[in-house]
């Protein structure tokens, strides 16, 4: 069965699991991870099974809980209510936040009972993940082959083989890969002078700095997390809103050499040497953003 975002359904499922089976321990099969009660265990299930059941009404996409559904209807309505002091930064969840914050203390406060590896995020599905790493265990299995994986991602790329999909292109030539770690040793192999290391795992774009990679995956979102304080119009990078604040500021840092005109944007001074008569001089002043 299908549940779509409608509350009505979420809520009655929710009713199901609250009056159905008695709240005893259970353990999942596959993992062996411990769940307080059988509806809590279902929802686990899940992850292993793929399954799917939520899905978001806007653009089709499917969750394995309802919780999650309701956080992604958050990309849609704009909502992001939870923003950081530091860098004005918004998000549609208190946990995006938390995690968030971790780049600007550089805290590192969870690490890992076995190897001590310290990380600066940490929630249980990661947690979980890392641990594998240790157990070797390989819950996810190939449903073509049976080939079994230790991570989601892993299999979802492995899928590629079956179906045929290149989804990973170079961003430098035509070449196209099934798998991101062949695109990125075609790279290293082909494109020694560019040294792209971030690479996009939605498109299989790369980037040379991990921020140009950030800036980017907005693209895939449509996250704009700068704000205008005066108008309130949202951006997705911090410099395309410091450019639209000099609408409101008055600014005009680009001063024509030739006349001594001013505009607000290098493109606006561009065109005018072009088309002005005796100034087609190059733009003096530092470029303001702020």
């Amino acid at each position: 069965m299908l549940f779509t975002g409608g509350t009505h359904e979420m809520a009655a499922f929710r009713r199901l699991y609250r009056t159905g089976a008695p709240k005893e321990p259970a353990a999942c099969g596959v993992c062996g991870r411990v769940f307080p009660s059988a509806a809590a265990l279902e929802l686990h299930r899940r992850a292993h099974a793929g399954e799917k059941p939520y899905i978001c009404p806007q653009c089709g996409k499917g969750f394995a809980q309802p919780n999650n559904l309701r956080v992604h209807l958050l990309i849609h309505t704009g909502e992001r209510r939870y923003r950081c002091a530091l860098c004005g930064k918004s998000f549609i969840s208190s946990s995006h936040l938390k995690r968030h914050r971790t780049v600007h203390t550089q805290e590192k406060p969870y690490s890992c009972s076995r190897c001590g590896q310290s990380f600066s995020q940490m929630c249980s599905t990661w947690l979980e993940s890392h641990l594998r790493t240790h157990t070797g265990e390989k819950p996810f299995g190939c449903s073509i082959c049976g080939k079994k994986f230790s991570q989601f991602w892993n299999l979802k790329i492995h899928k590629n083989i079956h179906t045929g999909e290149r989804p990973y292109k170079c961003p430098l030539c035509p070449e196209r890969f099934s798998d991101p770690s062949n695109l990125k040793k075609h790279q290293k192999r082909h494109h020694t002078q560019t040294h792209y290391f971030y690479m996009c795992r939605a498109c299989g774009k790369a980037f040379s700095g991990l921020s140009n990679l950030e800036a980017h995956e907005r693209v895939h979102t449509g996250e704009k997390p700068f704000r205008c304080g005066t108008c309130g119009k949202n951006f997705s990078e911090a410099g395309n809103l410091k450019k639209h604040q000099r609408v409101h500021t008055g600014e005009k840092p680009f001063r024509c050499a030739q006349c001594g005109k001013r505009f607000a944007w290098i493109c606006n001074l561009r065109t005018h040497q072009q088309s002005a008569t005796g100034c087609a001089a190059e733009a003096t002043g530092s470029i303001g953003l702020g």
